[in-house]
């Protein structure tokens, strides 16, 4: 393995026992590219061509207040398959935030858990005074990488296979864009929506191939909310009004505290991918909070979306979290309990149905991308490690006869977000490999899997080692040579 460093950033963050600043998500601040990566078992497959890149949040300063792991500084890393060999490197999003704290060497802004007025400078998103880290999701549109914030940033573009950074999207507008933006293999299009505390708070976009904005609509809702992820099929696009969101009489003294608002439904707007306000169709259904969906078609009368539905969208706080135990729970999924879920939006009577298709605990859920908005057959989810945001293996689940296949990972193991990299010359949907980033705290490594998704059960097909340990996050994204 060949290995340059890149200069050192500046980093004022100190030691503490922060259960987010230790352990599998030990912040990493050293930037480096590194070639001719050494296998640690198996050998690199050459019917694999593209790049995997995955974002992580990585503090680098000192916290104004009480740190939230999703305030850290956005990194994202990447390994290059190309002719049975690979390469990484990883880069910090060079946001206006991360540079504003570079040239003040300390924190501007305070976190999710601290009150708005600890932000020395004005601040991003719905909230309105968070830094805008771009460390939550990572697409890949148009050729570009495009770094997103979890609760709407400005999108930052950078080139997928150096990681060369080009700025803020051209596209993006004022209210900015949410975590999760969906890219339409078909058309090349991209669709997002965004949301905000003032009227009509939520607003939905298309992007074209060529970057360019071409509709952008309200979607007017009762008041500020905060959904997550959003979901489209060949004809549709779904956005979403869940009864968990921000504590309304603390929202007008600028405190922002989410509540479980009993009594109220789940809804979702299906909107034509052009259409107007006034096209909305609505539909109920039963109370929860969604992170992350992993597909939806058409069927018949009926849009079909699966994902994963919370059984406890506001739970309790964990014990013995020295302080941190509403965080800890907000964080952990056997605290808020996802699980697969299906539901059935009839356009003929206006009904929803409703199934659950795993009780296990499960999300982050990848599919073929090429299937994405049509009808598919294969899903790869993560389960979790009780108490932590750690991913301990993955289920491949066949979304048409039931069956499903684990894998778990080796004790302190933990892994990334795995998304599907389709075979050279693949010939049916799951032919293929999922690829994950794992970091092993026994060792205090991590290196990159491939599992084939064929031989699922067996477990990684290769091992490659990574030049340093990497720090746990969010999302990743398979982007094949031919979009890049």
């Amino acid at each position: 393995m060949q290995i340059e460093k890149l200069p050192p950033v500046k980093a004022t963050l100190q030691p503490s026992n922060h259960p987010y600043l230790n352990g599998a998500w030990t912040p990493q601040h050293e930037e480096v590219t590194a070639t001719d990566l050494d296998v640690i078992e198996g050998r690199i497959p050459d019917d694999i061509d593209g790049v995997y890149l995955r974002n992580t949040e990585n503090q680098l300063h000192q916290p104004l207040g009480r740190y939230h792991p999703f305030d850290g500084d956005g990194m994202i890393h990447q390994i290059d398959f190309k002719g049975g060999k690979a390469s990484y490197r990883n880069r910090f999003v060079r946001t206006r935030c991360f540079q504003a704290e570079q040239e003040a060497e300390g924190s501007l802004w305070g976190g999710l858990m601290d009150k708005a007025s600890m932000s020395l400078r004005p601040g991003f998103g719905a909230h309105g005074s968070l830094k805008d880290s771009s460390s939550t999701d990572i697409i890949v549109h148009g050729g570009k990488a495009v770094s997103t914030f979890y609760q709407c940033g400005e999108g930052y573009v950078l080139d997928p296979e150096t990681l060369a950074q080009e700025g803020v999207a051209s596209w993006v507008p004022l209210d900015g864009i949410s975590a999760h933006p969906k890219v339409d293999q078909r058309t090349g299009e991209l669709l997002f929506f965004n949301y905000s505390k003032h009227a009509p708070y939520m607003h939905y976009g298309v992007v074209n191939r060529s970057g360019q904005l071409v509709h952008y609509v309200p979607i007017p809702l009762p008041g500020p909310r905060l959904p997550h992820d959003m979901m489209f099929t060949q004809n549709w696009s779904i956005l979403c009004d869940f009864p968990l969101f921000w504590d309304q009489e603390l929202l007008k003294r600028n405190v922002h505290v989410t509540r479980l608002h009993e009594g109220l439904p789940s809804r979702f707007a299906l909107i034509p991918r052009f259409g107007q306000p006034e096209d909305i169709r609505w539909f109920e259904a039963d109370p929860t909070f969604v992170l992350h969906f992993i597909n939806a078609y058409e069927e018949g009368d009926e849009v079909v979306l699966d994902g994963y539905f919370e059984e406890d969208p506001y739970p309790p706080p964990l014990d013995n979290a020295e302080g941190y135990g509403h965080m800890m729970a907000y964080v952990d999924e056997h605290s808020f309990k996802p699980k697969l879920h299906r539901w059935r939006f009839n356009l003929a009577d206006g009904t929803t149905r409703e199934e659950r298709l795993d009780d296990r605990i499960l999300e982050f859920g990848m599919m073929n991308q090429s299937y994405l908005g049509q009808p598919y057959r294969y899903a790869y989810s993560t389960t979790s490690k009780p108490g932590w945001f750690l991913f301990n293996g993955f289920v491949k689940h066949d979304m048409v006869t039931g069956d499903s296949w684990p894998l778990e990972l080796p004790e302190d193991v933990y892994g990334s977000e795995a998304p599907f990299a389709p075979r050279v010359g693949a010939v049916d949907e799951d032919d293929g490999y999922l690829v994950s980033f794992v970091t092993d705290e026994n060792r205090g490594t991590s290196e990159c899997i491939l599992i084939d998704c064929k031989r699922f059960e067996e477990g990684p097909v290769c091992r490659i080692a990574l030049p340093h340990k990497i720090s746990s996050g969010t999302h990743a994204h398979w982007a094949d040579r031919s979009v890049l």
